[in-house]
């Protein structure tokens, strides 16, 4: 996870699923429920139940987690 935040106070950003598993009840870290929450990373979208950047290039859990 992000080593950003330090301290006892500091919160590690939950990190959105690549592709959305189809879940009933929708899990925590599922991109459409964070899209519609206003968690997801900004730059991020989902397209077709699968996490996709808005400039089009491809999306790799290294760079996910920067932007989170």
């Amino acid at each position: 996870m992000s080593k950003k935040a330090k301290g006892k106070d500091a919160k590690v950003a939950k990190l959105p699923k690549t592709k959305c598993c189809v879940s009933k009840s929708k899990c925590g870290r599922c991109p459409l429920r964070m899209l519609k929450e206003g968690t997801l990373p900004e730059g991020y979208t989902v397209k077709r139940r699968e996490l996709v950047r808005v400039d089009g290039k491809k999306v790799s859990k290294k760079k996910l987690a920067k932007a989170a």
